[in-house]
């Protein structure tokens, strides 16, 4: 699954009603809520404002909202977007005051996809990913030379420790195990240990 980069406010003008939309990256539904609830306190003279949002892990919790906007045309399709895109974790409101010009059906539902996929666009998306939490073990006199070993690769160094022993901590893919074995046997002629010690998301460009 993917999250937008950051939230904010994008807008635009279409025959001339305004479409804002507002994203937020939340990680509850009470936060979901929260969020429309202060979109809708900001903009209370706003002819709608209609909402999506997807959560949790595997985007399972899916919401929406037309706000009076006629069934379907609005909180569907910001959904839609959403879901499309594999975002998740992300708030949707987009807030229309209209301009006198009815779209009809087929128009409000371009229309409020639109303002969704271009806020999307506007601010970006970052790739969500699980990565296995490696420890490594070594004597000090390995310990500087294998951590500046281990930065100079694609790893991700997540915190280094000295105890009686030096311990690197790494994340990477699972699929890339058995080759870090054979890597770490290599530089330090079998002379470090390592232990998977559990499991990480670290956020990435797609």
């Amino acid at each position: 699954m993917r999250t937008i980069r950051h939230g904010g406010e994008h807008e635009q003008e279409i025959r001339r009603s305004r479409f804002i939309c507002a994203l937020a990256r939340v990680d509850t539904e009470d936060a979901a809520r929260a969020f429309i609830a202060g979109r809708r306190k900001e903009h209370w003279s706003a002819n709608h404002n209609c909402t999506a949002y997807v959560l949790g892990e595997h985007g399972d919790i899916q919401r929406s909202s037309d706000d009076g906007e006629p069934s379907g045309t609005a909180g569907l399709p910001m959904l839609e977007v959403l879901r499309r895109r594999e975002l998740t974790d992300t708030v949707a409101v987009v807030t229309r005051y209209f301009g006198g010009v009815k779209l009809g059906a087929g128009g409000l539902i371009r229309a409020y996809g639109n303002a969704v996929s271009a806020a999307v666009d506007a601010f970006g998306v970052l790739e969500r990913r699980e990565l296995l939490v490696v420890d490594v073990f070594a004597d000090y006199v390995l310990g500087g030379r294998l951590e500046s070993d281990l930065r100079d690769s694609s790893l991700t160094v997540r915190e280094v420790s000295y105890a009686d022993r030096v311990r690197i901590e790494v994340a990477l893919p699972e699929a890339d195990l058995p080759g870090f074995g054979v890597r770490l046997a290599e530089l330090t002629g079998g002379k470090a240990e390592f232990e998977v010690r559990g499991t990480t998301v670290v956020e990435v460009e797609p």
